[in-house]
């Protein structure tokens, strides 16, 4: 294992700094040398870690030293990677949400939640209501005829840009940056889809279509006013009329290709576009999802990334289904909040989250889902790991035994929202605040244990029946150029840092 001090230059925590800044300049060391030392050690660990095996360590190890701290162990991605991302891939259009209803003729207005939208003024009360929350949320159009309209408008607005998109494709590309990775991604792609994605991103010929599926990102920023509505943090609401990716076309054509692809890891998503579906359609959809997740070799580990969703029957039938199949699983406030909410499980009282999530509240919902729905003695599931993320901070939780690195992994996927909110390589603390509470108490249920949280240790961990915690705040950024993407680009940097342990 390496130990690189840092070097002197770097900036140091003092007593005339705050908290907040302490902890910025904190970051900015841990983060900082990783990114330089990238290009320094990567082929020398390259060859040092090639007898490892693939199915273990989702990257290589590399201890970094800062002065008057502990050692921070990272995981880091120095080898040749396999990933099979599936199922949901689109292009998305990204522009401002005020600017596009603006354009459409419509009025400020109240806000009022939709779960499908079915008319212009449904989608002017829902992104409405979700602005005055800060809140990101997704919704299905139901009418082809008008979405196609608004997608038009939408494109041809000035200033409007188009990304890859789709939860699974979005962890695929930002994976496959890394010249080490390959990625194969089985969703519906078309040629514009294909021509934005990586080289290192691998298509089947089967996943080829000759439409694209677009996805309508109306972005928002901390402040924006619209009415008597002002947005308390940037945020994005999202719509589509996706029925290639909601009726799982490319499923199949994932599962067949993992025999000579041959992944290290699997990444699923896109169960929530189902919504878009009908009951019946849905639900035997679901069916066959859950038949081809369970021919996935036990020995890959499988990662579900959730979404936004409104029908708490479909969120209960993936929880009691699609859980005890996979191994990993990454999600925000809301989608943890619906979760609870849909199984009645602990808080689930609770209508909305105000301002950040209460850690203790949210400790206690990732707890639940383990006990109730993770890997024991007497359960039948692989469910061992939650990588938790909101704006201000991060928790990823592992049942004792399965996961290793979880510090690196949490400090990774906060770094990945810092500079990827802030299109920046590094950690830049002139562009960034700390959002997250100083001081938590771990537990609202139980007899809790209370934080402070360290400048020196931004990596806290707690351990409660079996399951450990690991919590760090995130460097916010202050004047996000993008927000779509940024939990998915947190999954990816958490999994790319993490140590699976051989059972």
């Amino acid at each position: 294992m390496l130990e690189i001090p840092l070097s002197s230059a770097v900036l140091q925590c003092n007593k005339s700094m705050s908290k907040g800044e302490c902890f910025s300049r904190e970051f900015q060391e841990i983060h900082m040398p990783l990114w330089f030392f990238f290009h320094l050690v990567g082929c020398f660990l390259l060859s040092t870690r090639a007898a490892n095996s693939k199915h273990h360590w989702l990257g290589s190890d590399l201890t970094v030293l800062s002065h008057e701290c502990p050692k921070v162990h990272m995981v880091f991605p120095v080898r040749i990677f396999l990933l099979s991302s599936s199922v949901n891939a689109c292009v998305d259009v990204v522009l401002s949400g005020v600017k596009l209803l603006e354009a459409l003729g419509l009025e400020p207005g109240d806000g009022k939640n939709h779960a499908v939208l079915n008319s212009r003024q449904d989608l002017k009360e829902a992104f409405t209501h979700f602005m005055e929350k800060g809140a990101a949320a997704e919704r299905f159009f139901s009418n082809a005829e008008s979405f196609h309209h608004i997608a038009r408008i939408a494109s041809e607005y000035p200033g409007a840009q188009l990304y890859v998109g789709g939860n699974a494709a979005l962890i695929g590309q930002k994976l496959a940056t890394n010249p080490d990775l390959k990625i194969l991604l089985c969703g519906p792609v078309g040629p514009k889809l294909h021509e934005l994605l990586d080289d290192n991103v691998v298509v089947p010929p089967e996943s080829m279509q000759e439409r694209d599926e677009f996805h309508l990102i109306l972005e928002y920023q901390a402040g924006e006013e619209w009415g008597q509505v002002r947005a308390p943090n940037a945020n994005r609401f999202i719509f589509s009329h996706d029925l290639s990716n909601g009726a799982l076309n490319m499923l199949e054509v994932f599962v067949s290709s993992l025999d000579e692809f041959q992944p290290d890891l699997v990444v699923l998503s896109g169960l929530h576009m189902m919504e878009g579906q009908s009951k019946e359609m849905r639900q035997r959809r679901l069916m066959e999802a859950v038949a081809s997740i369970s021919d996935i070799p036990t020995d890959i580990p499988i990662h579900l990334e959730l979404a936004s969703m409104t029908d708490q029957d479909f969120m209960s039938n993936i929880m009691h289904q699609v859980f005890p199949l996979v191994n990993s699983i990454g999600l925000n406030e809301q989608e943890l909040l619906f979760l609870t909410q849909s199984a009645s499980g602990p808080h689930a009282s609770l209508a909305s989250w105000s301002g950040v999530p209460d850690v203790g509240v949210v400790s206690d919902i990732l707890f639940w889902i383990l006990k109730e729905h993770g890997k024991t003695t007497e359960r039948a599931s692989d469910l061992t790991r939650i990588h938790f993320h909101t704006l201000a901070y991060h928790i990823l939780v592992t049942v004792d035994g399965y996961w290793g690195n979880q510090v690196a992994a949490v400090a990774a996927g906060a770094r990945a929202a810092g500079t990827q909110a802030c299109a920046t390589e590094t950690i830049d603390t002139s562009k960034v605040f700390l959002k997250a509470p100083l001081e938590f108490v771990t537990s609202q249920i139980e007899a809790p244990s209370k934080i402070s949280l360290n400048p020196d240790e931004p990596v806290v961990h707690w351990h409660r029946e079996g399951i450990s915690f690991h919590f760090t705040p995130v460097l916010v950024c202050k004047d996000p150029v993008r927000t779509v993407g940024l939990g998915d680009a947190i999954s990816a940097e958490g999994l790319l840092y993490s140590e699976v342990y051989p059972q």
